[in-house]
C-alpha cells in the first residue's frame, strides 16, 4: 500500500469512528459534518452517502434528504428511504409509486409496514385493513400492540359507512380503547364511547405516570382522549361541558396540530352566530397550513363548510360567494350544501328571484337533488308571500304531493288563500292514490284522521267514510274511529252504519249502574255554586259524629214601613233615590244652571274625568296610557362589552 492512501484511509477510519460515536449521542449534526469529510476524499462511497441519508432524515430535513437522493441517483437503492422522505413530505402517491415501482418482490416488513400506513394516510381504508392483517398474522415482535392500535384506527375510519361490519378491536391498552371509543362515536353510540373514553383517560393518566412522564407529556396525551370526549358530549346536547373542554384543551396551546384544528372547530359549532369574533379567530386556527397535512379530507371539508356557515351568520354576502364557490372547486360532493348556503345568502339580501333561478337551474341538472331543491324554492315563495307559487311547486313533485307532509302542507296553503274546495280535492285525490297504489309507508294514520274530518267538516260523508275505513285498518280497536265512521255511514247509508254500530260496546259496558243514577238525579240547571251547595247539604254525618241541632239565625227579616203618604195607586217617582240637585227639574237659584252642569266626584274633577280614572270600569285597564310605558323582554343577541362606570348606585336607594 503506498505512503498517500494510507492518511485517506485513516481520515476514513477516524471520520467512520466519529459518525458512530455521534449517532449513538444521537448527535446528528455532528454526525453529518464526520461524514461529509468521509465524502470530501470518497464522494461515491455508498456506505457515507446512506448515513449522510439516516442522519438527515433523523434531523427531520426530509426535504434536503430527498435531494440529495436524486442527485446521487440512490432511489433504486434507497428505496425505503425515499419513500419514507417522500411520505413525512405529505407526497403520499409518490410514495406509494416508488415503492410499487421498485419490483421488490416479496416486500421486506419495513416497507411492508410503510406501504400500509401510505394506504391509510391516503384514506384507502379497506386496503389498509387487509395490509395490517397480513402484516399482524405473519409478524410476531415488541411492536404487535402498536399495529392492533393502528388496526383499531383502521376499523374506526371504516366505521364511519354504517353498511359495512365493523371489526371487533382489542381493548388491551389506553390507545385501543380509544379507537374502540372512536367506532362508537361514529356509529352514533355516544352513550358508550363516552363510558370507554372516560375509561382510557383513567388508564392513560396510569399508564404515563408509571413510565415516569412529565405532567407536560401526561397533559399533551390526555388532551387527544379529551377533546373526543367533548365530542360525544356535544353530540349529546351536553354543550356546556363540551366547551369547557374545548376551551380548556385550547388553553394548553398542544403542539399536535390536528387536535388544535379538531377543536377550534368544534367550538365555532357551538357559537353558532354568538361570538362571532372568537369564532373567526378561531376557525383560522383550524384552517391553518399546518393542520392540512394532518386531518382527513373529510375533515377539512368539513371545516371549510362551518367557515361559509360563519360568514353567512356574519352576512358577509361578497365573502359568502367566494367560500362557496372555492368549497364546491374543492370538494364537488358539497356542491349542494355551497348552493344552499349562496341562496341563504342572497335571500338575506332580498334577492329571492336570483336564488330561485340558481336553485333551478340546479334541480334541473342533478335529479337527485330535486326534491330538497324545490323546497328550498317553496321556502323562498314562503319568504315573498307568494303562497300560490309555493302551491304550484308543490304540485309539482308528482306523486311525492301524495306524501303526508306535503298533503298537510297543502291543505294548509289552500286554507291560507280561501281555497276549500282545493284542499278538499286533493285529499279526495290522496285517498284514492293511496288504494289505488295500495301504499303503506309509514303511520299514515294523520293523515287519514284530518281528512276524514275536513271531509265531515265539509259535508263529504262518502269520502269522509272511506278515510275512517283506511284509518280503522291501521287502528282496529279505536272506538272513537268506529263511532265516526258510524256518523258518517249515518248520512247517506244507513244500513252500512247500524251494521257497523253493532260493533260499538254497549252502554253498560261502559258506565256502572251507579254513574247512571247519578247522571238522572243531577239538576242540569241548577249552577255549579248551588249544586255543590246541594251536595254538601246531603252529607250524611257519620255514626262517630255527635248530632247537633242546627241553631236558628237572631236576625229576622222584618216587614218593610210605608211612607205616611203612600199611594198605591199613583207609580212612584223614578229619581226617587236622587239628591235633589241631581234631579231633572232642579234649578240653581243663582244663575240658572242645570244639574247636569254640576260638577261631580272628587273635589276638582272635571265630571268627563269621572269614567278615564274609575277603577271599576275594567276596560280601561286593557288600555295603555301614552305616559306608562310597555316593558318588552329583549331578544337575545351577541354579547355586548359594558362601559365601566355605566351604573352608580344612589346611597340609600335602588340602582
Amino acid at each position: 500500500m503506498s505512503k498517500d492512501a494510507n492518511p485517506k484511509e485513516a481520515l476514513i477510519k477516524a471520520a467512520y469512528a466519529d459518525v458512530h460515536k455521534f449517532g449513538t449521542n444521537q448527535e446528528f449534526d455532528k454526525a453529518v459534518k464526520a461524514v461529509n469529510r468521509i465524502l470530501g476524499v470518497a464522494p461515491d462511497d455508498q456506505t457515507a452517502l446512506h448515513c449522510k441519508v439516516v442522519c438527515l432524515m433523523q434531523l427531520s430535513k426530509f426535504d434536503e434528504a430527498n435531494k440529495f437522493i436524486e442527485k446521487n441517483r440512490l432511489s433504486s437503492v434507497l428505496i425505503f428511504e425515499k419513500a419514507y422522505c417522500e411520505y413525512r413530505l405529505n407526497k403520499q402517491l409518490q410514495a406509494l409509486k416508488t415503492i410499487d415501482d421498485a419490483g421488490v418482490q416479496p416486500l421486506p416488513a419495513k416497507l411492508k409496514e410503510l406501504r400500509t400506513q401510505i394506504l391509510y394516510r391516503l384514506e384507502r381504508y379497506e386496503d389498509c385493513l387487509d395490509a395490517y392483517k397480513e402484516i399482524i398474522k405473519n409478524s410476531s415482535d415488541e411492536y404487535e400492540d402498536e399495529r392492533r392500535t393502528n388496526l383499531s384506527a383502521v376499523a374506526a375510519n371504516l366505521a364511519l359507512d354504517k353498511e359495512k361490519d365493523v371489526l371487533e378491536v382489542p381493548e388491551d391498552t389506553y390507545e385501543q380503547y380509544f379507537n374502540s371509543a372512536c367506532i362508537q362515536s361514529n356509529r352514533q353510540k355516544y352513550v358508550e364511547a363516552e363510558r370507554k373514553l372516560r375509561t382510557s383517560e383513567k388508564l392513560c393518566r396510569e399508564f404515563l405516570e408509571e413510565e415516569g412522564a412529565s405532567d407536560e407529556e401526561i397533559l399533551e396525551e390526555l388532551d387527544v382522549i379529551r377533546v373526543q370526549l367533548a365530542y360525544c358530549l356535544q353530540q349529546q346536547g351536553k354543550i356546556k361541558e363540551a366547551s369547557v373542554i374545548y376551551a380548556e384543551c385550547l388553553r394548553h396551546k398542544p403542539k399536535d396540530a390536528a387536535l388544535v384544528a379538531v377543536a377550534s372547530n368544534n367550538s365555532v359549532v357551538i357559537n353558532k352566530d354568538q361570538n362571532v369574533f372568537d369564532s373567526k379567530k378561531k376557525i383560522r386556527a383550524a384552517m391553518a397550513e399546518a393542520c392540512e397535512p394532518k386531518l382527513t379530507s373529510r375533515q377539512k371539508q368539513t371545516i371549510a363548510l362551518n367557515n361559509c356557515l360563519l360568514a353567512l351568520y356574519t352576512n358577509a354576502g361578497d365573502q359568502v360567494q367566494q367560500l362557496t364557490q372555492k368549497l364546491t372547486q374543492s370538494y364537488p360532493q358539497v356542491e349542494f350544501e355551497a348552493l344552499l348556503i349562496r341562496c341563504s345568502q342572497l335571500a338575506n339580501d332580498k334577492k329571492h328571484k336570483e336564488a330561485i333561478e340558481q336553485l333551478n337551474k340546479f334541480a334541473s341538472t342533478h335529479k337527485t337533488h330535486e326534491f330538497i331543491s324545490k323546497f328550498a324554492i317553496i321556502q323562498l315563495h314562503l319568504l315573498q308571500g307568494n303562497r300560490k307559487d309555493a302551491i304550484e311547486t308543490l304540485l309539482s313533485l308528482g306523486e311525492a304531493k301524495y306524501k303526508p307532509g306535503i298533503v298537510s302542507a297543502l291543505v294548509s296553503l289552500y286554507l291560507g288563500t280561501d281555497n276549500k274546495p282545493a284542499a278538499s280535492a286533493l285529499l279526495k285525490s290522496a285517498v284514492e292514490w293511496y288504494k289505488q297504489n295500495n301504499v303503506s309507508s309509514g303511520d299514515l294514520s294523520d293523515m287519514w284522521r284530518q281528512a276524514a274530518e275536513f271531509h265531515l267538516r265539509g259535508g263529504a260523508s262518502e269520502t269522509a267514510a272511506s278515510s275512517l275505513e283506511e284509518l280503522l285498518k291501521l287502528k282496529p280497536n279505536d272506538m272513537k274511529v268506529l263511532a265516526q265512521l258510524v256518523i258518517a255511514y249515518a248520512q247517506f247509508n244507513p244500513k252500512r252504519a247500524l251494521e257497523i254500530s253493532r260493533k260499538l260496546p254497549k252502554l253498560e259496558t261502559l258506565t256502572t249502574a251507579s254513574e247512571i243514577d247519578a247522571l238522572e238525579a243531577a239538576n242540569w240547571v241548577m249552577s255549579t255554586k248551588a249544586a255543590k251547595k246541594t251536595a254538601n247539604a246531603k252529607v250524611e254525618p257519620s255514626p262517630s259524629t255527635p248530632a247537633t241541632e242546627k241553631k236558628k239565625s237572631g236576625n229576622r227579616k222584618r216587614k218593610g214601613k210605608l211612607p205616611k203618604n203612600y199611594n198605591a195607586e199613583v207609580a212612584p217617582d223614578p229619581e226617587r233615590w236622587l239628591p235633589k240637585y241631581e234631579r231633572t227639574g232642579f234649578r240653581k237659584k243663582r244663575g240658572g244652571a242645570r244639574a247636569k252642569d254640576i260638577i261631580k266626584g272628587s273635589q276638582g274633577m272635571a265630571s268627563g274625568a269621572a269614567d278615564q280614572y274609575d277603577m271599576s270600569n275594567r276596560a280601561n285597564l286593557n288600555k295603555n296610557s301614552p305616559a306608562t310605558p310597555v316593558y318588552q323582554e329583549p331578544a337575545p343577541g351577541p354579547r355586548q362589552q359594558h362601559r365601566k362606570g355605566g351604573h352608580k348606585k344612589k346611597k340609600g336607594g335602588r340602582f
